[in-house]
């Protein structure tokens, strides 16, 4: 449930306890007055009867000594009060006795007559008045006023249980609030707290455990979320930070041997004057092939900061795969006889593809460069393109076919195949990583250890992937996946 929501069903609760309590007590007291008034009434009316037989007596009406009306006293208590009036009015007997208030005394006839025969209740008392005959004459009035103690008591007991059973359901309310207040506000807000400081001292966290769906569960599962992403771009940003050291170590590495010979030859050229002609035309040959090895390898890490920043965002545009494909294939036979290999290229592209054409061209020049590199003088290497409707060529290594089908599922491969030393199998899954590459390879100005790295980044700029196989005793294939678009 939303706060929000929690909050105002919470405060109905709140207001609604003690109107409901309230009316409770108050409908059960009132049942309980209705039953204990009917009761007390019912108790009066018979004491005003056994008093009326006394009191109905006429000759009690006559001015006389007071010592007559001693058993009218002995009826009287500090609760029962019996006053007697003579026709005209004159007080002639009150109890309990009040020496300052004297007898004989005459009371107003609208008192004495007001609600005659009508037994009267108030806050304290019950009275009677009824007029007593004789021989058909009136010959006086009584007056009987009893008091309401037992009442009164349970007035002074109920007034208690009421403030006693309001206060503990008060108190009571107060109390799950505050429970639930804790439970739903404090503890969740606590563990956000806790939380939120251990993430700023950089403290090592769990996943927490809680389901809450409310406000607080959404700000709880927000910061959870902006946790993740920070702690994930922070590894990001380490993960990078090791891998320039990695590759300022292994740049240093690789430059250092062609730079050694740099100097080396640039000395002999500079200060030694006996070298022959030829000598010469090697020694320039040699530094030519080094320093071009350095520049590719400073442009491919120019390169490759710019794909691992983000700084480079390529361009696609829809090309015709057969057109596009045929100029992408050609111009590396020259590279091939160069090296003593034979090249065979194959193609089988149709319908068309968004690719960045530049990039292309880098990505078939890297992995034809890479085949080539490790392809024996005498053995072939294979390049090839080919639709997801295409049959795969016949070339392919019997071991790749059968795995390669289900990897390119609806997509266009190009495909680079040698005959060469097999990768082993540790290596292969690295393979794609910066500066991984044979040690024999190192420093020789053969590779700079970033094209493969290169390639996967810029075939994931199309929306593509790169893989490699490779098996003892037949060579390497290397496949790039292109996604074809709805319809080819």
């Amino acid at each position: 449930m939303k706060i929000k929501h929690w909050l105002m069903v919470s405060y109905f609760i709140v207001m609604s306890i003690p109107i409901i309590a309230l009316y409770f007590i108050y409908t059960s007291i009132s049942n309980f007055d209705q039953k204990q008034d009917i009761r007390e009434y019912v108790d009066v009316s018979n004491t005003f009867s056994d008093l009326e037989e006394v009191l109905q007596d006429g000759s009690l009406y006559d001015i006389q000594n007071q010592k007559n009306y001693d058993p009218i006293k002995e009826l009287t208590s500090d609760s029962l009060r019996i006053t007697l009036f003579r026709h005209d009015g004159v007080r002639l007997f009150s109890s309990p006795e009040d020496s300052s208030s004297p007898q004989l005394v005459t009371e107003q006839l609208d008192y004495i007559y007001r609600d005659l025969n009508e037994i009267k209740k108030n806050h304290r008392t019950y009275s009677l008045k009824r007029p007593v005959f004789a021989n058909g004459q009136l010959v006086g009035i009584y007056e009987i006023v009893k008091g309401r103690e037992e009442w009164i008591s349970g007035v002074h007991d109920r007034s208690l249980i009421v403030f006693g059973t309001f206060s503990a359901i008060f108190v009571l309310t107060y109390l799950v609030v505050l429970i639930l207040l804790n439970r739903k506000l404090n503890r969740p807000l606590s563990k956000l707290h806790t939380r939120m400081t251990a993430f700023a001292n950089g403290e090592r966290m769990e996943d927490p455990e809680w389901s809450g769906r409310d406000e607080i569960g959404e700000l709880m599962n927000h910061f959870e979320k902006m946790r993740k992403q920070i702690e994930a771009a922070k590894e990001e940003v380490e993960k990078q930070h090791r891998e320039k050291d990695f590759i300022v170590a292994s740049v240093s590495h690789d430059v250092k041997t062609p730079l050694t010979v740099v100097q080396a030859y640039s000395e002999a050229l500079l200060m030694n004057k006996t070298l022959t002609k030829k000598e010469e035309e090697e020694y320039k040959a040699i530094l030519f092939n080094k320093l071009r090895f350095m520049k590719q390898m400073l442009d491919e890490l120019v390169i490759y900061n710019e794909l691992q920043s983000s700084q480079m965002i390529i361009e696609l545009v829809e090309v015709d795969g057969d057109e596009f494909f045929e100029m992408l294939l050609s111009g590396y036979e020259e590279p091939a006889t160069q090296q003593g290999v034979t090249l065979k290229v194959e193609q089988n592209v149709d319908g068309n593809l968004h690719v960045n054409a530049k990039q292309m061209i880098r990505v078939v020049d890297n992995v034809m460069a890479n085949g080539i590199r490790h392809t024996d003088v005498g053995k072939s290497i294979w390049l090839g393109a080919f639709s997801s409707d295409a049959n795969l060529p016949t070339w392919l290594f019997p071991a790749f076919i059968d795995e390669l089908h289900r990897w390119r599922s609806k997509g266009t491969v190009i495909l680079v195949q040698n005959e060469g030393k097999a990768i082993p199998h540790a290596q292969l899954e690295r393979i794609f990583h910066p500066f991984v590459q044979g040690e024999e390879a190192r420093g020789q100005g053969g590779s700079s250890g970033l094209g493969l790295s290169i390639t996967k980044m810029v075939m994931e700029q199309h929306n593509g992937k790169i893989s490699m196989w490779s098996e003892e005793g037949k060579g390497t294939l290397i496949a790039c996946w292109l996604p074809e678009r709805n319809g080819i």
